[in-house]
Formats: C-alpha cells, sequence, structure tokens
C-alpha cells in the first residue's frame, strides 16, 4: 500500500461536488462567485464540526456559554467597533489585465517565494516591512514595495499597478417599510460584536464570574473583492467566536492558555501536528495588543484557520462611550493589598475559527488517495479518513445480496441504529462497489449481513481505512459503533 501524489485544491473542488458536499451557488445560473452552498453530505461534516467545537467550549468549560445574537445589529455597533471607519483591504489593480489583487496578499506571496527559495531572513524583513507600513497607513510606499520587489500580474505578467486604495468590506442594505424613511444598516462582518453588546447581559442573567466566556456560532458577511480558493475566502461565511473575559493584566497569561488550547483542539478533531503551525501576527488590528493564527497546510500552503487575539478592553469601551450605558464589572475579589477589585471594563482574549475553513481543512486532511494490492491486482483507492465522530454517516448496512431475506434482515438492522447515530442503507450493485460508495464519503464502517447472519445473527464489520473485517453479533452493535463514534472520544483528547 502506497500514498499517492499530493492533493491538489482541484482533486477537493471535483470530490466535493461530486459526491455531495459541496456545490456553487446558484450553479444552474452560472453561480455566484464565492458563494458555495453545501450538499447532503457536506452539511453533515460541518455540522458535527460545529457540534465538536461547542461542546468543546460549552460542556467542557463550566465557565463558558453560548448565545445566538442577531445578524442586523443597530448601525452605531460598526461605528463603536471601528468598522465603518477602519474595515477595509488594501486593493491594487493591474492597468494591464484589470485584474484586482489585496496589495498585501501580493507581498505575502513573494514572502513565501522567498521561503520557499531558503532565504527566511528576507522573507521575515518584507513581512515585517509591510506590516510597518500599512499599520502607518502609507499606501503609496505599499505600492512601491510592490514595485521594488518586482511583483507581476499573474494574467498580464506586468507590473503595470494602479495606486494603492482601501475599500470597505461591510454589506449595506435598509431597514424600514418606506424607502425615503429607511435606515441604513450592515450585515454584521464578524458575530464578535453581538457577544459585547450582550456582555451585560449574559454576565447577570447568568450570574458569571469574571473570567468567563461567551461563544457564538453565526452567518457573517464580507464583500471580498479577491475572493478565491474555494471555500477558504467567501462572502457568506460562518465563523465560531468565544470571548473571554477576564481581569485586566491577567490577559497574557489567558492568551497563551487558549493558544495551546485551541492548537489542541485542531489535533484531537484529526488534523496532524506537523500540517498546523502558529503565526504571530506582523501588523496588529486595531484593537488588539497581541495576536497569532493557528494555519493549516492546505494545498495551496499555510494558510489562517483561526485566530486567537488579546483584544484589550477595546470593545466594551467604545460601546459604553458611544451608547452611554455602563458595561463594567465588579469583582469582589480581593487584590494583594486585601481589598476588592471593584469596577472595571473586562479585557478580553478572542477565540475565533471559521467554520468554512475549518470544514476545508478537515475535507483536504482526510481526502486520500493510496495504491491498494500487488502485481496485476494493483489499484487506485480514493477515500475520506475522516474522525469516525465527523463522518456524514457512522455505518452503512449492506445485504450481500437482495434475496432469500438478507435485505430484509439488514433493513431492519438500519433501523435499530437509527436512533444511536445516522446510519445509511444501500443494497445497490456489487458488494464491492457499495464499499468504494462510503468510502468516498468518508462512512467509517459498513455492516454485511450474509447468509451467516441467518444462522447466528452475526454480521461483518469492514474498517474504512484497513479495510479488515471482523465478526460482531447484532445485539453488539450498537455499542461497539456508538463508541467509536461518539464526539466523548474527541473531547477526551482535548
Amino acid at each position: 500500500m502506497s500514498q499517492s501524489p499530493a492533493t491538489s485544491l482541484q482533486d477537493i473542488v471535483g470530490h466535493a461536488k461530486e459526491y455531495g458536499f459541496v456545490f456553487p451557488s446558484s450553479e444552474i445560473y452560472d453561480g455566484l462567485q464565492a458563494v458555495y452552498d453545501y450538499g447532503q453530505n457536506g452539511v453533515e461534516l460541518k455540522n458535527n464540526l460545529k457540534a465538536v467545537w461547542w461542546k468543546a467550549m460549552t460542556q467542557l468549560n463550566d465557565n463558558i456559554v453560548g448565545i445566538d445574537a442577531s445578524i442586523f445589529m443597530h448601525p452605531l455597533t460598526w461605528k463603536a467597533s471601528g468598522h465603518v471607519d477602519g474595515f477595509s483591504d488594501p486593493m491594487i489593480d493591474n492597468k494591464d489585465s484589470k485584474k484586482r489583487y489585496r496589495a498585501d496578499q501580493l507581498l505575502e506571496a513573494k514572502a513565501e517565494q522567498y521561503e520557499a527559495d531558503g532565504q527566511p531572513e528576507k522573507a521575515q524583513a518584507l513581512l515585517a516591512e509591510m506590516g510597518r507600513l500599512l499599520s502607518a497607513e502609507n499606501l503609496e510606499a505599499v505600492r512601491e514595495l510592490i514595485i521594488a520587489e518586482n511583483i507581476k500580474c499573474a494574467v498580464s505578467g506586468t507590473a503595470n499597478w494602479t495606486e494603492v486604495r482601501q475599500f470597505n468590506l461591510m454589506f449595506s442594505t435598509q431597514v424600514g417599510s418606506v424607502a425615503e424613511d429607511s435606515s441604513l444598516i450592515y450585515l454584521r462582518p464578524e458575530t464578535a460584536q453581538g457577544i459585547f453588546v450582550n456582555f451585560l447581559n449574559v454576565q447577570k442573567s447568568g450570574r458569571m464570574k469574571v473570567p468567563f466566556g461567551i461563544a457564538q456560532i453565526g452567518k457573517a458577511f464580507r464583500n471580498e473583492i479577491v475572493a478565491r480558493q474555494f471555500t477558504f475566502r467567501m462572502r457568506e461565511f460562518e465563523q465560531m467566536e468565544m470571548q473571554f473575559f477576564i481581569r485586566p493584566g491577567t490577559e497574557m497569561d489567558w492568551y497563551n492558555k487558549w493558544k495551546e488550547a485551541r492548537m489542541k483542539f485542531h489535533v484531537a478533531i484529526g488534523l496532524p501536528a506537523e500540517s498546523l503551525k502558529f503565526h504571530d501576527h506582523e501588523k496588529l488590528a486595531h484593537y488588539a495588543n497581541a495576536a497569532v493564527d493557528i494555519e493549516y497546510k492546505f494545498p495551496f500552503g499555510f494558510r489562517e484557520m483561526e485566530g486567537i487575539h488579546s483584544r484589550t478592553d477595546f470593545d466594551l469601551r467604545n460601546h459604553q462611550e458611544l451608547s452611554k450605558k455602563k458595561l463594567q464589572y465588579f469583582d469582589a475579589d480581593l487584590d494583594e493589598n486585601g481589598k476588592p477589585y471593584g469596577n472595571y471594563i473586562p479585557y478580553v482574549v478572542e477565540t475565533s475559527v471559521g467554520a468554512d475553513r475549518l470544514f476545508l481543512a478537515t475535507f483536504c486532511n482526510a481526502y486520500t488517495k493510496e495504491t491498494v494490492g500487488e502485481g496485476d491486482s494493483e489499484k487506485e483507492r480514493t477515500y475520506l479518513k475522516l474522525h469516525p465522530a465527523l463522518a456524514p454517516f457512522k455505518v452503512a448496512v449492506l445485504p450481500l445480496v437482495k434475496k432469500d431475506g438478507l435485505a430484509e434482515k439488514a433493513q431492519a438492522i438500519t433501523n435499530s441504529l437509527k436512533s444511536a447515530f445516522r446510519t445509511t442503507y444501500d443494497d445497490g450493485a456489487a458488494i464491492g462497489k457499495r464499499y468504494t460508495r462510503q468510502d468516498l464519503i468518508g462512512t467509517p464502517f459498513c455492516v454485511v449481513v450474509d447468509y451467516q447472519t441467518m444462522e447466528d445473527d452475526t454480521v461483518t464489520i469492514r474498517h474504512r481505512d484497513s479495510m479488515k473485517q471482523e465478526r460482531v453479533a447484532i445485539s453488539a452493535l450498537k455499542e461497539k459503533i456508538g463508541y467509536e463514534v461518539s464526539i466523548e472520544r474527541i473531547l477526551e483528547a482535548i
């Protein structure tokens, strides 16, 4: 058995569509750029990932609770958060191809090229200079840096660049029944602000004590000018965020704790440690005093999958100032002098992972091609090596043939397992083809009903990854398979 060459993004996109994981949105109308629909298997995998994240946050931590805030928020929310004035990307156009690029991504790609060429110092120097210029909002110098690095358009092959300009990424719409009386509001560009404006509601109603966290899973929207790389960068996407409220001065301890906890999560769901790394931000967001990304090695290179940020008291303080409502916490615990800490605006450490990026990383990691057999019997095998708890279907029940009562027996077994975990029944085509169908969507176990089943109530379980088979009593199936496919296996590893 040997592994096939490295997976390409084209392999991933093709497999995702063919086997019901991800479809281009509105495809019958030629699609809509950077918008995708999750198919019947994709939605199961994505929901399983969200369920694991939610339980890891709210079930394993006594001091973290969840909310579900609305997508529409008062427009002053985005003024306080800084999005109205500062939520933009530096864009640059090539005059010959008319193609638009993000200036920072052009420079980051050049830095990656330096890394690949064995010049890490040059890569780091370029990223540091880019960070300095963007922080200073010196867009003309950013353009000059692109030209100095001899960065050319991939389409035209020229360096005939326009000036660098900032484009705000928020989608806007109107609320109100009469156009003249309508008010401008925004589709939220992140889910975090729904947590911040509900900070006191949750704290008081839940009698929460600092430190505590609020978790949320929800849709967000960004008018990405350069949207690419499948579901990695989309205009409509889903975030899984947790804001952890802490006493000022303790933020770096909690920042480092959450860094390690989040890396442990990704390994627990099956992402290999060697395909993950931390990447500290060269340029900090306006709200942060420390920031790091957890990057995964996608087919197109290491890219951000999750961000951990020390947001200070930026958000709560700005909301307090603009709303004129106190967003403070009274801390009755005693300091080193034996006095209560008293009232303060908490600091925040944020963990924010894209559900779509986590889906893509999980899918890329699971996609496996290998050569099995030898000589004339050698063939290529493709399957999704998903953690059993994440697989869309946990088990497929397959009658060896459809006659002699085997099909009826298999259907009865299917019905007995459905209440415990997602089960499918398949009696079409030869047994080998049915194994392949389940491999291609990542089903970890196939239960085969044969003639011996009719004699002793035992079945064969075929394991997806090893293709090994074992004989098991029907009465033991629910417990045996249930143990393997339980989210509990992942939570134990966290």
